[in-house]
């Protein structure tokens, strides 16, 4: 009798074992019930038009689950457990010496021996060859790899490992009595790529939860018997009741603006925006599926309007919950409070994950998790089985970094698992502005799939260049023509719709706009004029080192704070909440200061709601400048100094044209950077948000800015920006996942990165250009050699044990120690040494503790101090990382 499961595995004495007819019988069972209770509406009409009706598809995905495994009745796996291998032989199969090679065993694997042998007894059937093939590579791809044809010859060469006719007739029955308990019209089926992707990742689904032994318990080894149909149905249901799975979430019928914003978020009838009313009319047109880009100021309430809008489209599409994404993880926790907030106000109860590499520090998202199980009335709770790194996606409300939207346009193993999370849901993606050329290739792709699953997607921006929203349509749907002109702002666009326009808001902001010579006391008499009634500035440069640097400089004269990205994760947190509390609303905040200065990076730049009365910026990007704008005169406030006013900074205004200093060319295209000169070198005001859009299409448009004497350098520089542009998006295209169209799934993921851990900088350098930078866990080490947790933050000064797996308190204040390191140890002529100097700091106990795995190490002394690849490191409490050269 054939096996497919044992306990322990490889191992000379087994206790446990589980014949395959049982696992395929429990696989295609929990695969119908996965398809009739579990499986979103909008992806079951999709497979269901491909096969033929509702009753076909459920079949049809049972049939798959039923016989994904039976290339395990093959002598390369048989054999992998000798006494299981022994039983078989005795019973009569032939099992060659020649298996004992293990390289070739790998090669000829289950899953492939699966897909010949699927693809064999549905030729044999007289089924379209087309068809065959397709089935089969479902069949196949069941281990998150699809298999290529130079695998699948090899196969059919490799007879002592894929089996003799005697092994072929034992698969043959097993595909007779998969075929007779699911009973498929298989020449009814005519798969898409899209509806192929779907149904492997059901077959995944299935296999992982029919492997799982607290659903299906293995059986004593000295059980042996045959297939029982009344039994396994049994089994079957006992498996589903032990999983506990939730019933899909259904979207309520949804109301009119006037009753859905007061219900949802609190906003007054009368106080709903025309703007967020309008996303939920387009939402209404969409009628289940389309595009919808939302172009609004900041402050307007697109987070809303998106939500509001996501729920008549779940309604409309059949989706079953809304991927929420932003673009770091610092947004991403703050969104998903406001997003549980709306799910607790909805009528029924959902499953909500949280979706990024530090979600097991979000102190909510864990209370969730402590919550237990699904909860039968209305609110949001986090599923068990639906917590695991691959599974978190599956849950039906997700807020997660847009890395794990991303990671669907990458030729990566169990990419289809990423598709079946998103197919099934309203994708809702922020800031899309904030996207590179190197990602937006990803993005590009990945709308292509989510058009061709007909899931409606929602972006959001402050605004897009005309040309940027052009392309995210037309990736969409290529086939419809997208209109070129401007459509207005504040805009709403969507496919197949005339772009809509509303009022802006009636709140503006004058800035005054002056322009300063990059040099520190220029910088500090421009703050001492304009501070001397008091007031609260701050200043954005665009490196670190800049920020530490002026800092030093400002402090002798100025109380100031600092923040950047090269804290602690612990010291970056308390300085944002520091920072909230002292600069943010309310507009009588009491513990304002009277005067001060914050020098800070771009973090400032991105979702900390702070508010300042003077700001001197380092030349950006335009549209980079008008989002720092906004943290000017966020609120009214009562006694402040007016106007608002901006000073622009970090280049050489004496030039022509004027000249950027270096850090901020490292971090930004000089191109558009020198458009952005131009575009503010004449201008004494800016009035906000009447200036965002035609400033942003100006600084992003073709036409000509700047005096004549710029344009031979502007010309070069934007010659250098497309060759660059160009080189990126080759770059990106080196593992980018095909368009959504093939006859199957052979081959597909040829090529492809493998395995991808998300939560390292080497994953994410997989969609993005390049790692941000090296991520490290910063411990101290004492003289006597013992290491410990930093001194200085929360639980610091304990000993971490050299063996064993470190206990959960000790894990969660090592999990928030972690430290960016400088670009100067991070390009690419530095980084691998780099990696090589880190991982001499070996401790035993990281490697045996799962969250802490695989991490790098940097020892700082006594002092704070350490030496990396010719740096003097210095964690300095009030300004983070500082780096010299040695």
């Amino acid at each position: 009798m054939a096996w497919a499961k044992s306990w322990p595995f490889r191992s000379l004495e087994v206790e446990k074992w589980l014949p395959l007819h049982q696992h395929l019988d429990d696989s295609g069972g929990i695969a119908e019930l996965l398809f009739e209770h579990w499986v979103p509406a909008s992806v079951v009409r999709l497979i269901a038009a491909d096969a033929g009706g509702y009753r076909n598809a459920k079949s049809l995905v049972g049939w798959l689950a039923a016989v994904h495994d039976v290339g395990k009745a093959s002598p390369a796996f048989a054999a992998q457990v000798r006494q299981l291998a022994r039983r078989m032989i005795d019973s009569g199969f032939q099992i060659s010496s020649a298996v004992a090679d293990e390289s070739t065993r790998r090669r000829v694997n289950h899953s492939l021996v699966s897909h010949k042998a699927v693809f064999s007894w549905l030729q044999s059937k007289r089924l379209r060859r087309s068809s065959a093939c397709a089935l089969a590579s479902v069949v196949g791809s069941h281990h998150g790899v699809t298999p290529d044809w130079p695998q699948l010859e090899e196969v059919d060469e490799k007879v002592d490992f894929s089996g003799d006719a005697e092994w072929e007739r034992v698969r043959h029955e097993l595909l007779e009595r998969a075929t007779e308990r699911h009973r498929p019209e298989l020449d009814a089926v005519r798969p898409s790529m899209p509806t192929l992707v779907l149904l492997s990742a059901l077959v995944i689904v299935a296999d992982w939860i029919a492997s799982n032994p607290d659903f299906f318990p293995l059986w004593n080894c000295s059980e042996v018997r045959g297939p029982d149909e009344e039994a396994s149905s049994r089994r079957v249901k006992e498996g589903w009741a032990r999983l506990g799975l939730p019933p899909r979430w259904t979207a309520p019928h949804p109301g009119s603006p006037a009753e859905t914003f007061p219900a949802r978020f609190g906003i007054p009838a009368d106080k709903v925006r025309e703007v967020q009313a309008g996303a939920v009319e387009v939402a209404r047109a969409m009628q289940g599926s389309g595009l919808m880009i939302i172009e609004a100021p900041m402050g307007m309430g697109k987070t809303e309007a998106a939500l509001a809008a996501a729920e008549v489209l779940a309604h409309d599409s059949g989706a079953h919950g809304v991927f929420m994404a932003l673009p770091t993880q610092a947004t991403t926790d703050a969104m998903f409070g406001r997003v549980r907030r709306w799910l607790d106000r909805l009528p029924t109860g959902a499953t909500l994950s949280l979706a990024h590499g530090k979600a097991h520090l979000n102190d909510e998202y864990q209370g969730l998790i402590r919550s237990g199980f699904f909860a039968t009335e209305a609110g949001a709770v986090a599923h068990d089985w639906l917590r695991g790194r691959k599974k978190s996606g599956l849950a039906e409300f997700v807020v997660g970094t847009i890395d794990q939207v991303l990671f669907a346009g990458l030729k990566s193993r169990h990419v289809m698992l990423r598709h079946l999370a998103l197919a099934g849901k309203v994708v809702v993606i922020d800031e899309v502005h904030a996207y590179d050329v190197y990602m937006s290739r990803y993005l590009e792709r990945v709308l292509q799939w989510l058009g061709a699953y007909r899931v409606p997607v929602i972006l959001l921006s402050a605004t897009l260049p005309d040309e940027r929203r052009i392309r995210l349509l037309q990736a969409y749907d290529p086939r419809r023509q997208v209109p070129e002109q401007h459509p207005g702002y504040p805009a709403i666009s969507a496919t197949g719709q005339t772009p809509r326009t509303f009022p802006l808001p009636d709140r503006r902001v004058s800035v005054a706009l002056d322009r300063l010579d990059d040099d520190l006391e220029t910088l500090a008499a421009y703050l001492r004029t304009h501070l001397r009634d008091g007031g609260c500035a701050v200043v954005v440069r665009n490196t670190v080192s800049r920020v530490q640097e002026t800092a030093a400089y400002l402090e002798r004269e100025f109380e100031v704070t600092v923040n950047h990205a090269r804290f602690l994760a612990c010291d970056r947190a308390a300085k944002d909440r520091d920072l909230l509390q002292r600069f943010g609303p309310p507009a009588d905040n009491a513990a304002r200061p009277e005067r001060h200065v914050v020098v800070a990076s771009q973090v400032v730049e991105q979702s900390l709601d702070i508010d300042f009365d003077l700001m001197v910026t380092d030349l950006a990007p335009i549209d980079l400048v008008l989002q720092r704008l906004g943290r000017l005169h966020r609120h009214a406030r009562p006694n402040r100094p007016v106007p608002a006013r901006c000073a622009i900074t970090g280049v050489d205004w004496s030039k022509s044209p004027p000249k950027p200093v270096t850090g901020s060319t490292r971090v930004y295209e000089k191109y558009y950077l020198l458009r952005a000169a131009a575009l503010l070198t004449d201008r004494t005001e800016l009035v906000i948000p009447d200036d965002i859009a035609p400033l942003v299409q100006a600084g992003y448009g073709p036409q000509q800015l700047g005096p004549s004497d710029w344009q031979s350098a502007i010309s070069d520089e934007r010659k250098k920006c497309q060759e660059r542009d160009e080189t990126r998006r080759a770059a990106a295209s080196t593992y980018l996942l095909p368009e959504p169209r093939g006859r199957d799934l052979v081959g597909w993921l040829y090529a492809n990165v493998g395995k991808v851990n998300e939560d390292t900088p080497q994953g994410m350098a997989q969609v993005r250009d390049g790692a941000e930078s090296l991520e490290v866990v910063v411990v101290q080490k004492g003289a006597s050699g013992g290491y410990r947790t930093p001194d200085w933050v929360d639980g610091g000064g304990q000993e971490i044990p050299e063996f064993g797996q470190l206990p959960g308190s000790l894990v969660k204040v090592l999990s928030v120690c972690t430290l960016r390191l400088p670009y100067a140890l991070c390009h690419e002529d530095a980084i691998d040494d780099v990696i090589s100097e880190l991982e001499k700091t070996r401790i035993d106990s990281f490697q045996q503790t799962p969250t802490l795995r695989g991490q790098l190490v940097l020892a700082l002394d006594d002092d704070r101090r350490a030496e990396l690849h010719g740096f003097r490191l210095t964690y300095d409490l009030a300004r983070g990382l500082i780096h010299e050269r040695i």
